[in-house]
């Protein structure tokens, strides 16, 4: 991933170094449960502990001449062990290693993102519990609805999110398996004691059938995870962007002392964050679909999967963490401009309230018909200018028959559409 994308403890994670550094704590592993069944010298693991951490680029150089980079990585981290370096990796397959490890890594890196997840959640619970009366007008097909407010956008987000963190946490579950189980999962040469002492302590679990791989489902699912974070944040981000609109002006993402919006409209302050999350969600879907690409290989394993991992994996973890990090930054730093709020709530003069109306004739005892009716034409003429919906209903004769104008503007009380609010925000903890 380029650097732009990359925050540096998640890039960390997918550095070679890191990389190479588990690969090597396993293979230390599984001398030291070898040696306690006295398959290997004792003073061999205690060696590995202290020999020189692999080096990159001495790897990159001499996977050159093998064209195989576990051989080249053997054959650079064992030469400080002299005759003691045959017993390393005997009985196992590159796959032990490249796999057990990646589970680390995405356990890892599933694990940092949990908590991108719940700094955005803090986010978010602050800002609804904030705007829990922001009254705002909802929009259904882009249309102007009933009111609602600003908080409970905030709710219905923040309830989202902590789904995200529940999937994210069962997906991370399900990729924290290793294997050490050989060429084609027999444990012909290792036993499966061996696996679990080396799994226990990189905090995975011994993945209960294998072949020469760890089945590919489970990195699908993790990656069709981190594919519904991104559409969710992607959600989040268009309806900032939408709500930023000139025309509508009731949101807007932070914008920073000196920050340019164009090189040629000097006054442009456009949502760039959020236009970035809404396209970098694009890539994690696409990831997401590479990894069910890579469920289906040839028999006990092929390696039509690996080129792929090793772009996909890295990136969607990384892209994951940069944009839910930059959600997070918008919604702490959000403007929220109240007055065009109120302003646009009114801007179809009481079209808002025409349900309400019309439950209101119902009660006294119209026909719903004839009240649909009524409103219906109301509510037409009012768009075509003239007096607004609360006035025509006021100089309507059925109307009036029906109800005093007291009466009638207490149909128009906003209040009334906010009343039920507190018990959704109590579900969610507000």
């Amino acid at each position: 991933m380029i650097s732009k994308y990359t925050r540096p403890e998640m890039g960390r994670l997918w550095t070679e170094e890191n990389k190479f550094r588990v690969w090597w704590e396993i293979e230390t592993l599984v001398m030291e449960v070898l040696a306690s069944d006295g398959r290997v010298p004792v003073s061999l693991a205690p060696a590995m502990r202290k020999a020189k951490a692999p080096d990159p680029d001495e790897i990159a150089a001499v996977e050159k001449r093998t064209r195989h980079d576990v051989i080249a990585f053997l054959e650079v981290a064992t030469r400080e062990l002299g005759d003691d370096a045959r017993y390393v990796h005997a009985g196992l397959t590159s796959s032990d290693l490249v796999d057990t490890a990646q589970a680390v890594r995405l356990r890892q890196a599933g694990l940092l993102l949990d908590r991108e997840l719940g700094e955005l959640e803090t986010a978010l619970a602050g800002q609804a519990d904030r705007h829990r009366n922001t009254v705002m007008v909802g929009r259904t097909h882009g249309i102007h609805a009933e009111p609602i407010t600003l908080g409970l956008k905030l709710a219905v987000w923040l309830d989202e999110t902590r789904r995200n963190r529940d999937r994210l946490r069962r997906a991370v579950e399900t990729v924290s398996h290793g294997k050490l189980s050989g060429s084609v999962g027999t444990f012909a040469h290792v036993g499966p004691h061996v696996e679990a002492y080396v799994c226990e302590r990189l905090g995975l679990k011994p993945a209960p059938a294998s072949t020469q791989i760890i089945q590919r489902d489970r990195v699908a699912e993790f990656l069709s995870t981190l594919a519904i974070v991104g559409g969710s944040l992607e959600k989040f981000a268009t309806e900032i962007r939408g709500l930023q609109r000139t025309e509508i002006g009731e949101l807007e993402e932070p914008f920073l002392a000196g920050q340019k919006g164009s090189s040629s409209m000097p006054h442009k302050r456009n949502p760039i964050i959020c236009e970035r999350i809404a396209g970098l969600a694009r890539a994690l879907r696409g990831y997401a679909l590479a990894g069910f690409e890579n469920m289906a290989l040839w028999h006990e394993r092929d390696i039509s999967h690996s080129s792929v991992e090793r772009i996909v994996l890295p990136d969607a973890c990384i892209l994951t963490d940069y944009v839910t990090a930059r959600m997070t930054w918008v919604i702490d730093g959000l403007t929220v401009n109240t007055e065009r709020m109120r302003e646009n709530l009114n801007r179809t003069r009481g079209l808002v309230f025409s349900q309400r109306v019309l439950i209101e004739l119902m009660e006294k005892g119209w026909a719903r018909s004839d009240a649909y009716n009524l409103v219906e034409s109301l509510a037409t003429e009012t768009l075509g200018g003239g007096p607004d919906l609360r006035e025509r209903l006021k100089a309507d004769q059925q109307v009036r028959a029906t109800a005093n104008a007291a009466e009638i503007d207490g149909w128009f009380d906003v209040t009334k559409y906010l009343q039920n609010l507190e018990q959704v925000y109590e579900r969610v903890g507000l």
